[in-house]
């Protein structure tokens, strides 16, 4: 009688274990972990547990099994997203299902490349970069500023993003350097990897004698690449351009088709890659046409920190008198990121 009251105790508290432990993983090396997942972005799972003072990161692909009973927001590579459970086939380790309440598909496990349990505050879904490069040299005095402010955040639906770099450099016996670069956009997800985008995009650079130049663009695009690795993508649309600038040069209005590429790499380490290039030839503008390219390469330290090394260019072949027909900014600086 005593060993089946113990037995059916440590059955009781073995159950509210269970239950107050939400969400499994199996790992490939076959460690389990019990406790919350929080987050599987870019091909990284943050995961929680009673027993860790930290979050546990882990690569996705090092993942076998997942098995919750929450719902989640989930993105699939082939474009779908959806609000699910999450429960493994415990005899198809590669596969697992996905339960609306309406309907339950099976699906690969790595065709998943992002999931959040809803509830999340807003917080939770936002990632903030910070990071700062001082370069001081005493050979003509030269003293130079570089910093770059971006954010990220990403709901079901739709992503935005935005970021706010600047250039700041004095020399010497050379004219001072001021370049200011912004841009604030919008993507809202369509079925089958396409989506909608929007973006505000902003220049200031006295190696152009740009004031400022105010780009406002609108189109659609399409996911060529989408997984848990990486992403690449093709969008394409109309935009208008508003340029005043530093000398008397009259200002100048243009309407442009637009042509671009975007790709993201994140799963190589600590390692990730972002590029993008957009081409911009002018309606209005007899034979003009611009381009943009921008490279960032971003090594993960601990505690969140990060090293990246940047480069910005912009191009016009039909510049103002006077002014280069195009500009560029290497940099390299140390950071960190708000998750």
């Amino acid at each position: 009688m005593i060993k089946r009251y113990f037995s059916f105790l440590l059955f009781l508290l073995f159950s509210c274990f269970l239950y107050a432990q939400n969400d499994t993983i199996v790992l490939s090396n076959g460690d389990i972990l019990v406790g919350e997942l929080k987050k599987m972005d870019k091909s990284v799972v943050t995961f929680k547990t009673k027993y860790s003072d930290k979050d546990f990161k882990i690569k996705w692909y090092k993942v076998v099994e997942v098995y919750s009973d929450r719902i989640f927001i989930i993105s699939m590579a082939n474009g779908n997203r959806l609000t699910s459970t999450i429960q493994s086939n415990k005899n198809k380790k590669s596969k697992i299902y996905l339960d609306s309440g309406v309907n339950a598909v099976e699906e690969n496990l790595l065709d998943i490349i992002f999931l959040e349990p809803i509830g999340k505050n807003f917080f939770s879904r936002l990632t903030i970069d910070i990071d700062l490069g001082i370069t001081v040299t005493k050979a003509n005095n030269l003293k130079q500023l570089t910093s770059n402010l971006s954010a990220t955040y990403l709901a079901n639906k739709w992503r935005s993003n935005g970021h706010f770099k600047t250039v700041l450099s004095r020399q010497d016996g050379i004219a001072d350097v001021n370049r200011m670069d912004g841009e604030i956009s919008a993507q809202y997800f369509l079925p089958n990897n396409w989506f909608i985008q929007t973006s505000a995009i902003y220049l200031s650079n006295d190696e152009q004698k740009l004031n400022l130049r105010s780009t406002y663009k609108g189109g659609i695009g399409y996911f060529l690449i989408n997984n848990s690795n990486m992403y690449l993508g093709a969008n394409g649309g109309l935009a208008y351009t508003s340029e005043n600038f530093t000398d008397d040069t009259p200002s100048k209005k243009s309407s442009e088709l637009y042509f671009g590429l975007g790709f993201n790499k994140y799963d190589i380490g600590d390692l990730s890659l972002l590029t993008s290039a957009v081409l911009y030839p002018s309606l209005t503008e007899s034979g003009r046409y611009r381009a943009d390219f921008n490279f960032d390469m971003k090594y993960d330290l601990p505690l969140d920190l990060y090293i990246k090394m940047s480069l910005t260019y912009n191009y016009d072949n039909q510049p103002v008198e006077g002014a280069s027909d195009s500009g560029y900014v290497f940099t390299t600086s140390f950071g960190w990121e708000f998750n």
